[in-house]
């Protein structure tokens, strides 16, 4: 979701290719699915970085265009032992966490900037 935080922020370096990519997926009607982990990280970047009134958009214009999945307790356990397993500072429990959601739901594209996702064998948009 971070890729959507530069789509909306014209001052982030990534913003051009992040929006160009977003309007092609909205454009094309292209399912969407993120978790409710995403959305959280998401929302507190989006008030830190962009205030309020960003947060509010981003819970208003776009939040609706997605299908949020609601983490289980299995799945974050097993997110977090991917995690701690994995030993890597900058992979998060919220990547894992996302990462077996993906596999679950068969997809196998993602809107980010986060090489992890194509470590995992996922195709990411650029």
């Amino acid at each position: 979701m971070f890729s959507i935080t530069a789509a909306l922020d014209r001052d982030d370096s990534s913003h051009r290719a992040a929006r160009d990519i977003w309007t092609r997926l909205v454009t094309e009607d292209a399912t969407l699915i993120t978790t409710n982990y995403v959305v959280v990280e998401t929302s507190a970047l989006f008030q830190r970085r962009l205030g309020l009134p960003a947060l509010r958009a981003f819970h208003e214009d776009v939040v609706p265009l997605l299908n949020v999945e609601w983490i289980a307790e299995q799945v974050h356990a097993a997110g977090v032992a991917a995690v701690l397993a994995a030993a890597r500072k900058k992979l998060s429990s919220v990547d894992c966490v996302s990462f077996q959601i993906m596999r679950q739901k068969a997809v196998r594209a993602a809107f980010c900037f986060d090489s992890h996702f194509g470590e995992q064998g996922f195709d990411v948009l650029r």
